[in-house]
């Protein structure tokens, strides 16, 4: 089915303990001299969960289902997991890799989309971590998958979910996380979420209106990031005599802490403060569906590097 030898799951990375949440801030945010202080007031957010992200915890229950579905299907390529800011970091991963005699490995990453900082930076991290490694095994970034029904039956089946627990004319809204206006290739990354969002809205409410908003703005006030912010656009919606929300994070594949933060406490207590009824969808997480997706690329897409559609 494929000439690789493995399949490495490349994600983010997040703190799994108090001491973790500032060292692991400051490989996010290494080199844009973040003051001290800030990190400390974005740490808040992990300490109110126990300093734990729960993105790690959500990447080894992925790298579970997708060794399942290969098992299921009689594929028998090793499953790697590797970080680009928390452990096990990518460079460790690769370190691992060549030591187990791998020679070239398709990268599977925890973002759907386009652009830098959901696609070209994946694709730096992996040329870093290779060159760190001598004779390190070839890596391909397998194609973004936005626009597979593996990545949006689950978000529609979760919208219809959310949808069911709220009363008649709820309003569809889509979130996904902010970048600068001016980060490179934003604009494909926008039209792939606005396409993704059309294509989960036509499945789960058909003919309904929808909204796709953004979320998790992390830069300096001056400087213009896509917009509307969610909390903004559940004030105009209940100005607009909306009175249900059905929140879904359709810029994310796991509930991590952008999800269970931004949305399920700072977006839910906006819209509790104004008399919205809210529902937040679920993301794909471990769905069999999405955990298919790495096999479905792999045959689709033999050594695919570029991050491209095929």
């Amino acid at each position: 089915m494929t000439s690789y030898d493995a399949l490495l799951l490349l994600s983010f990375g997040g703190p799994e303990g108090p001491d973790d949440v500032i060292p692991f801030l400051e490989n996010v945010t290494r080199g844009r001299n973040i003051p001290r202080a800030r990190l400390e007031k974005v740490g808040e957010n992990y300490y109110r969960f126990g300093g734990v992200s729960p993105i790690n915890r959500l990447c080894r229950d992925l790298k579970a289902a997708i060794e399942a579905d290969f098992a299921a299907h009689g594929v028998d390529l090793p499953v790697y997991w590797g970080n680009r800011n928390w452990t096990p970091y990518l460079a460790d991963t690769v370190r691992r890799m060549k030591a187990d005699g791998i020679a070239r490995a398709a990268a599977f990453v925890t973002s759907a989309y386009s652009g830098y900082s959901t696609n070209d930076q994946y694709l730096e991290d992996i040329a870093r971590a290779r060159e760190e490694v001598p004779g390190a095994p070839v890596i391909d970034k397998l194609p973004v998958y936005s626009g597979r029904p593996g990545f949006l039956d689950p978000f529609a089946d979760a919208a219809k979910d959310a949808l069911g627990r709220l009363p008649g004319g709820a309003r569809l809204v889509f979130t996904a996380h902010s970048v600068p206006l001016s980060q490179p290739n934003r604009e494909l990354y926008v039209a792939e979420l606005e396409e993704a969002a059309r294509a989960v809205a036509e499945k789960a409410a058909p003919g309904s209106p929808f909204d796709l908003v953004y979320q998790s703005r992390s830069g300096p006030p001056g400087q213009p990031w896509l917009e509307p912010q969610i909390d903004d656009h559940l004030d105009r919606l209940r100005g607009d005599g909306v009175r249900a929300v059905a929140v879904v994070p359709i810029g994310f594949v796991s509930d991590h802490m952008e999800v269970v933060y931004d949305l399920d406490v700072e977006a839910a207590e906006r819209a509790e403060a104004l008399g919205l009824a809210f529902a937040r969808a679920a993301t794909p997480g471990t769905d069999p569906r999405f955990a298919a997706l790495p096999r479905e690329l792999l045959a689709g897409s033999p050594h695919t590097g570029t991050g491209e559609r095929p």
